[in-house]
C-alpha cells in the first residue's frame, strides 16, 4: 500500500469530516492499522482499520469514512 510508510505510531487518525477516530499503535501486516486502546472511545480496546481506508497522510492520517462510519465498520481486538 502506498501510504503504509508514512503511517507511523502515535499518529491520529482523523475521519473525511475532520473528527478524531483514534490513535496509531503500530501497523499490523501490511495492510491494519491497529489504534490505540486508550482512546476514549475505544472502550480498552484496540481496533483495526485497513490501510485501504487511508485518504491521505500528513502529519495526521486522513480517511475516506466519516469518523461514524470508522467508529461503526472498525474490527475490534482484544485488550
Amino acid at each position: 500500500m502506498q501510504h503504509a510508510e508514512l503511517i507511523k505510531e502515535h499518529m491520529e487518525v482523523l475521519g473525511s469530516d475532520g473528527q478524531h477516530v483514534g490513535t496509531v499503535d503500530h501497523l499490523e501486516g501490511k495492510d491494519r492499522i491497529k489504534l490505540t486502546k486508550g482512546d476514549e472511545d475505544a472502550d480498552g480496546l484496540h481496533h483495526f482499520i485497513p490501510i485501504a481506508w487511508v485518504d491521505k497522510v500528513d502529519t495526521s492520517i486522513h480517511l475516506k469514512k466519516s469518523s461514524h462510519e470508522a467508529k461503526r465498520e472498525w474490527k475490534p481486538g482484544t485488550n
